[in-house]
This record gives structure tokens, sequence and C-alpha cells, in this order.
């Protein structure tokens, strides 16, 4: 299937999600929302797709939305960003709770819902040349994406609340130092980078991993005893997969297993 604003291939167990708006900075529009979560809902049912990158086209990861977009609603600017939004915010909930990790190649400046687009990741590479920005509120706009979710349980309350009232820009140096990404490296590496760590991925036990970001997710909110209860029952059915039943059988032998994503 072709789309309009964005290139998906996939390839060897991972699915390849590229924000294909370069002329704009890949800014979001509901259209290409839409389409974002065609490709999410795919990746969360395909279980040939096992690991997933979300990168950016040109020089930009994604500056968010679409400011021209938003200024031609005159009016109905307010239920076109809940339509938006409400799009938007599927697609950050299937990569977050559907079994295949998603990397995040931030090839460029992540800014507004890129920012959070970003944030939402399970494991970020940036390349060298990267900013990151929430920009919302210097508009006179809020936070949206999952920011508000995210930021402070990465960065902690005090960062968070600097960077969505003071913009500061940061360097993939930076954002590093901060705990907004996990890796930083030359802007040619940014991609196969990415590319590397999704096929290692695609071959480990994807439903454990699946349960184990849901766990993770959930941990932030649930309390101690409901959390392990979560905990208990995840372990106990994973142990009855058949990857769960290679990995003990592979850890007895010696050997190292060999998952099927089952």
């Amino acid at each position: 299937m072709s789309y309009n604003f964005l290139v998906f291939e996939v390839k060897d167990g991972v699915g390849l999600i590229r924000l294909n708006r370069p002329d704009e900075g890949n800014a979001v529009t509901l259209e290409m929302a839409g389409e974002m979560l065609e490709v999410a809902l795919r990746c969360d049912e395909d279980p040939e797709i096992r690991a997933v990158v979300l990168t950016g086209s040109g020089k930009m990861f994604c500056v968010g939305g679409d400011l021209k977009a938003f200024a031609a609603q005159g009016e109905r600017l307010p239920a076109y960003l809940k339509k938006v939004t409400q799009v938007f915010h599927a697609v950050i909930s299937r990569f977050n709770w559907m079994d295949a990790p998603v990397i995040g190649a931030i090839n460029g400046t992540a800014a507004g819902g890129g920012f959070s687009l970003a944030l939402t990741t399970d494991i970020a590479i940036a390349a060298e040349s990267a900013k990151f920005t929430m920009a919302y509120t210097k508009i006179g706009l809020t936070p949206d994406g999952g920011a508000s979710y995210f930021l402070a349980r990465l960065v902690g309350l005090r960062r968070a609340k600097e960077m969505a009232l003071l913009n500061p820009v940061l360097s993939a140096r930076q954002a590093l130092e901060w705990g907004l990404v996990n890796q930083v490296v030359p802007d040619d590496q940014v991609l196969p980078a990415a590319l590397a760590l999704a096929s290692q991925l695609a071959q480990g036990p994807t439903l454990a991993l699946g349960e184990a970001k849901r766990l993770i997710l959930a941990g932030v909110s649930e309390s101690l005893e409901s959390q392990m209860e979560k905990e208990s029952r995840a372990i106990a059915e994973m142990a009855g997969k058949a990857d769960g039943q290679e990995g003990v059988a592979a850890f007895l032998d010696k050997r190292t297993p060999r998952f099927i994503g089952q």
C-alpha cells in the first residue's frame, strides 16, 4: 500500500516508517496523522513485523503540527485540533501498547509534536546534529502527543517545567545527558544504527518484549501490589509461550535461543 505523506517498508521483520513531507519539516496534518495510524495498526497486527524504526525524510525528524494548516482553519481551528490530536494520540498509543519495540532514528530537529513523538518511542537514537525543543508555549499553545506524560518521567519535574515554559533548544548531546535519548551517533549513522538495533530486537521474544513494554508503562501509575500482580500474571503467561519455553531450554543447554515471536 502506498501513502502520500510517509514511506513504509518491511524487511526481515523490521518495519521502517519514514515521515515524508521534507519540504515542510515533516509537519503533521490530519491526513498525515491518519496515514500514521494506518501504519501503526499494521505494525500492531502483523506478526511478521517484530520491530519498528521511525524516522523523518530530509533534514528534520518532525517539526510538529503544520501551522499553515492550523491558520487555514480560521474559527474552526479548535475543532480541527481535537481531530488531529485524537488521531495523533491513537498513533502514539499503538506504538506504546503493541508488542514490536519502536526505535526512533531522530535524524534532525524534533519540535512540538515531533518532540513528543520522539519521547514516546521505546528507544531513541539521535544524530549529532539533532535538536530538541517543545516550542508549544512559544506560540501560545500547550503540549500534546503524550509529552506531559512522558517528559517529567524522563527528565524530572524541574527540567520538564523548564522545557515547557522556557522552550530551550537542546543539542543531541544535551538530550542524551537529560535522558531524552539513549544514544548519539554521527548523522550518517543514525538510520543504520537504528535499523541494526531493530534487526537485533526482531530476533527476540516479541511477545515478552511487548509485555515488558506494557509493564513498564503501567508501573508509573499502579500501586506496588497491583503492579506485582501484573508481573506475576505476565511472567506465568510468557512461560507458557513457545519463546518462553525455548528461552529456558536454551539457557539450560548453554546455547543461543532461537525465538520465533510466539
